[in-house]
């Protein structure tokens, strides 16, 4: 795009007037009698963020929203239009006044007012809530309090004053509290509106670009990943469970989370053959493995990790039908994944490519991908995939960030007995949409 869009409130004020011309008519738009159908109006979204700076998640939604990204080999214009913002904070480096600015998007003082642009009801056909970095305050387990919950609610306020509802996408996990995160899916079954949610882990490149079979005698799924607790996380079991989920019997829930520290991690996995076989295969998918202590000269093992990853959590989740999920968070800079197939005995296993903002010239392409999801939601007006995963994995990180602060203590959920099955067709960028 070469320029700033035309003005969003002059297009609203066309469209509210054409509206009123055929109700006062006594039919609807659609119904009236014309010699040919008339040219199909964009979709529009409000975005709702935290904050927006450089490599903030809100700067890299809202630049591909209003600027496009690259899909396919070339350029793609946004596929909906941004008319509306809401920020709700503003620090040193802010970005949103000068993209608002130069694309004539109006910020708006609250979020419903943000949705309802003035016409005292919702006034969009899609609403993108990014609730990630900023100042928020920290709970005694050190989890941020990002306010996606509060977003929400208030967003959900909107469409039943409006008496209709339209697709919303939240990025992340959904909230740091359980019966919240509940009560979001809830809402949005309720109201009826497609509800998407979570990271780009799921639906990025994948080296090689292999998927789980669907059906498969999937016995166990593990991660190797890098970061913080209740951050970076999420992701790593974001990888996991999009492959976990393509199981035979679909998901039916998790039992326990038990997380551990050092030593203890790498104790318990020379007790399992099985799991020491994925991480093994999950970390050969690498392509940051540190060089310490003679490697590759020695080839990885249980005992190598154990020198390497001295500080390594991990977290160890039983599923509600034997199923097993670890993730292990090392100092390596990439999430890769390794699943085992029982009835063949063979291994499944990929790197979940992130092309990291600082690293090279790009500028976070993962997030690509999960942009166009989110466009064809809005379009299509259905979730491509369903909000129940993001739901699972936001209660495997919560019970994982709460036996880390308990010390190893095993914590049971029987209220995370959360049952779904995925499509068939997967959404990751695969060879077709390189």
């Amino acid at each position: 795009m070469t320029g700033p869009r035309s003005n969003p409130l002059s297009r609203r004020t066309f469209l509210a007037s054409t509206a009123a011309v055929a109700a006062a008519a006594g039919t609807s738009m659609g119904a009236a009698p014309i010699a040919r159908a008339p040219k199909q109006e964009r979709k529009t979204i409000a975005l709702i963020g935290t904050e927006v700076r450089t490599h903030s998640h809100a700067q890299h939604f809202i630049d591909r929203f209003l600027l496009g990204y690259a899909w396919e080999g070339e350029w793609r214009e946004p596929g909906v239009d941004l008319v509306s913002l809401y920020v709700d904070q503003f620090p040193e480096g802010d970005l949103a006044r000068s993209q608002a600015a130069r694309f004539e998007v109006p910020i708006y003082p609250t979020i419903a007012e943000s949705l309802t642009m003035g016409t005292g009801s919702l006034a969009v056909d899609g609403v993108v809530v990014i609730g990630e970095h900023g100042r928020y305050p920290r709970n005694e387990m050190g989890q941020t309090r990002y306010p996606r919950y509060d977003f929400f609610k208030q967003i959900v306020s909107v469409f039943e004053q409006s008496g209709r509802s339209v697709p919303v996408f939240n990025d992340k996990h959904l909230s740091t509290d359980w019966a919240e995160c509940v009560e979001m899916v809830e809402d949005a079954k309720r109201l009826d509106f497609p509800f998407l949610a979570g990271s780009s882990l799921p639906v990025t490149w994948r080296l090689p670009a292999v998927d789980m079979p669907y059906g498969a005698d999937l016995r166990e799924s593990v991660c190797v990943g890098y970061g913080g607790a209740d951050s970076y996380d999420f992701h790593g079991l974001e990888t996991a469970q999009c492959m976990s989920e393509r199981r035979k019997g679909g998901e039916v829930g998790i039992a326990s989370v038990q997380a551990l520290r050092g030593k203890a991690v790498w104790d318990r996995v020379a007790q399992s053959e099985t799991t020491a076989r994925l991480f093994l295969a999950a970390l050969s998918r690498s392509h940051t493995l540190p060089v310490v202590n003679g490697y590759p000269t020695d080839p990885p093992s249980i005992e190598w990790a154990r020198q390497v990853f001295p500080n390594a959590f991990a977290y160890f989740i039983e599923h509600r039908d034997g199923f097993k999920t670890t993730l292990f968070m090392c100092p390596v800079q990439d999430f890769t994944y390794a699943g085992l197939i029982g009835d063949e005995d063979r291994v499944v296993s990929c790197q979940m490519h992130l092309p990291m903002p600082g690293r090279s010239a790009t500028t976070a392409d993962f997030f690509n991908p999960l942009v166009y999801h989110i466009e064809q939601m809005v379009i299509e007006n259905r979730a491509p995939y369903p909000v129940e995963r993001t739901l699972l994995t936001s209660g495997m990180t919560l019970a994982g960030v709460t036996s880390l602060f308990r010390n190893g203590q095993v914590v049971e959920t029987p209220e995370m007995e959360v049952r779904y099955t995925v499509p068939e067709d997967s959404f990751y960028v695969n060879a077709d949409h390189a």
